[in-house]
C-alpha cells in the first residue's frame, strides 16, 4: 500500500516561464531514460525478485521515482504557464502546443511519445539489477545534459537534486546486486547458468 503525501520531495518554484526549456526537460517525464519508465520498471521488477530486501528496495525506489515524475511535471507545467502565442512560436513550442496545449504529456525531447519499449523487466535478478544500474546512469546523464542547456537557477536547483538521487539509486542497486551475488555464491550456483540449479 502506498501513502501519498501532498508535497513534492523538493520544492518546485519556477519564477520565469520558458517553453524552450520545457521542450527538453519533458524528456525526463516520458523520455527514453525518464522517470515514468523508471518507476514502472522498478515497480514491475519487484514481483520476480527472490529476496524480500530486493522487493523492498525496488518498491522504495519505484515509489520515489513516481515522486520525481511529479516534480518534472511541475517544472514543465510552470515553465509553460501563461504563454502568449508569440512566445509559443518563438520558443519552438508550437508543435507540442498544437497536440497538447500546455498539458504535461509523456514524450521524448524529440517528440516521440513514451513507450514501454524503453524499459526492461526480464525476471532475472542479475539482469534486472544490472539494467537498473544502467538506467540510473542514463537518467543521471540526461540530467547532466539538461544542466548544460539550462541557465535558470530555479530549474537547475531541482535538476541537481534529482541528479543526486539518481546517483544514490545507482549505489543502492549496486549494493543489491553485490548481496545477490554473495547469496548465489553461498549456494554454489549462479542464476544465469541453469546447470547449477541441479
Amino acid at each position: 500500500m502506498f501513502v501519498y503525501e501532498k508535497k513534492l520531495q523538493y520544492p518546485v518554484k519556477i519564477a520565469n516561464p520558458n517553453p524552450a526549456l520545457a521542450k527538453f526537460i519533458v524528456s525526463q517525464y516520458g523520455g527514453p531514460d525518464g522517470e515514468l519508465g523508471a518507476s514502472l520498471r522498478y515497480l514491475s521488477q519487484r514481483y520476480s525478485m527472490p529476496y524480500p530486501e530486493l522487493k523492498g528496495l525496488l518498491t522504495d525506489i519505484g515509489t520515489e521515482e513516481l515522486g520525481h515524475l511529479e516534480m518534472i511535471g511541475a517544472i514543465v507545467h510552470q515553465l509553460t504557464r501563461k504563454m502568449t502565442p508569440e512566445e509559443i512560436k518563438k520558443s519552438g513550442f508550437d508543435a507540442y502546443f498544437v497536440d497538447h496545449t500546455a498539458g504535461v504529456y509523456p514524450q521524448f525531447a524529440s517528440g516521440t511519445p513514451w513507450t514501454a519499449a524503453t524499459m526492461q523487466v526480464s525476471g532475472d535478478v542479475i539482469a534486472d539489477l544490472s539494467e537498473d544500474m544502467a538506467a540510473e546512469q542514463k537518467a543521471r546523464k540526461t540530467y547532466d545534459n539538461i544542466l548544460r542547456l539550462s541557465d535558470d537557477p530555479d530549474v537547475n536547483n531541482v535538476i541537481r537534486f534529482l541528479r543526486e538521487r539518481e546517483i544514490v539509486h545507482y549505489q543502492r542497486f549496486g549494493e543489491g546486486l553485490r548481496r545477490t551475488l554473495e547469496k548465489l555464491d553461498e549456494k554454489n550456483y549462479y542464476i544465469t547458468n541453469p546447470a547449477f540449479d541441479k
